[in-house]
């Protein structure tokens, strides 16, 4: 199936695996990649010299295109970005908007640039600045979003840019698929979907959390960082909305030491990358320390598998999944049912 998405970056299908911190790494994105998907680097739980071991990696397991997701408002991005030139990694990608000169920077070595964007005006500016096509979430999907649902911001962004806009949030099977391209997207970008497969590392504790969640049992909440942020709902979820402030910051500080030891980052570094967190809104210094450690409670869940202290970012589409496919079985089945639901409307027309 050959779109707009396919021709730019060279995959074999219209579909993405997204760059999930903790969770998309080298075994997870080759084999997304060797299934003929666009697997991407979640780099920015990965210190410079394992990002750039990862690439390594990856590249030793396929020879297919991949990608690696960034941080715009990290202090060692341009780092970062150095790293994907040199290497010839194919896509770069960003979970916020990124900058005009980190877009030209990478447009100029030949990477292909792929911010993922939350609202009409986000994606005007991207393409403006040059961007190679825009991933678009809507509120359905997991980790940090918005308000505005899939459809109704897919329609926005296609009417309103003139380069490839790929769906996400509420994405799963090969129905989904044909819906987004229906709506004009070249492709769609899956995040829980991939993260529930055999290929996945994270814990099977945590992956059993997940199949047994309902849609209900997926929510929003802005107690974790400040801003609105799609998870399941765990008993460390329960207990921040109940705390008061003095409880909220006292987990703060303990948590935020703990990503001292971890990553050897200062405490005047981690307020700062709270801070560059805060896209405009008020937040309590519990929030800012949270917003900077919020890596950690992701890890404590995808790589420790505590599902009660832990984040578990998941899209809705959570509730619908009931299996743990390889990443090449989920794509075939997402292609094959995508041909067969064409032939069935094809048959109805």
């Amino acid at each position: 199936m050959n779109t707009a998405l396919t021709e730019l970056v060279g995959v074999r299908h219209p579909i993405v695996q997204t760059g999930m911190g903790w969770v998309a790494g080298p075994r997870l994105v080759s084999a997304a990649a060797r299934a003929g998907a666009l697997g991407i680097l979640a780099s920015a739980t990965m210190t410079t010299d394992q990002l750039h071991s990862a690439v390594r990696e990856v590249r030793s397991r396929t020879d297919a295109p991949f990608g690696v997701n960034l941080r715009a408002d990290a202090g060692d991005a341009a780092e970062r970005v150095r790293i994907i030139v040199d290497e010839g990694v194919k896509v770069a990608s960003f979970a916020l908007a990124p900058s005009r000169e980190l877009v030209a920077r990478l447009k100029d070595a030949g990477v292909v640039v792929i911010p993922s964007i939350g609202a009409r005006r986000h994606a005007e500016k991207v393409a403006a600045w040059g961007a190679d096509a825009v991933v678009v979430q809507g509120g359905e999907g997991g980790g940090h979003t918005g308000d505005v649902a899939t459809t109704v911001l897919l329609s926005q962004v296609v009417d309103a840019v003139d380069i490839p806009v790929i769906a996400a949030g509420g994405f799963h099977d090969g129905r989904g698929l044909v819906a987004a391209l229906a709506y004009g997207a070249a492709g769609i970008a899956m995040g829980t979907r991939f993260l529930l497969t055999s290929d996945s590392t994270v814990p099977d504790a945590v992956k059993a959390a997940y199949l047994s969640a309902a849609v209900k049992d997926v929510t929003v909440t802005t107690r974790v960082d400040g801003l609105p942020h799609r998870m399941l709902r765990t008993e460390l979820v329960d207990a921040l909305e109940r705390s008061g402030r003095a409880a909220q910051l006292l987990r703060a500080v303990r948590h935020a030491a703990a990503l001292r030891r971890e990553s050897g980052m200062s405490w005047a570094g981690m307020v700062r990358d709270g801070l560059a967190m805060k896209h405009g809104k008020e937040l309590t210094w519990s929030q800012v320390l949270l917003a900077a450690n919020t890596p950690m409670l992701l890890k404590a869940a995808m790589v420790e598998g505590r599902t009660d202290l832990g984040v578990m970012a998941a899209g809705q589409v959570a509730g619908l999944i009931d299996d743990l496919p390889s990443c090449a079985e989920l794509v075939d089945r997402v292609m094959a049912e995508a041909h067969a639901t064409l032939r069935s409307l094809a048959l109805a027309g």
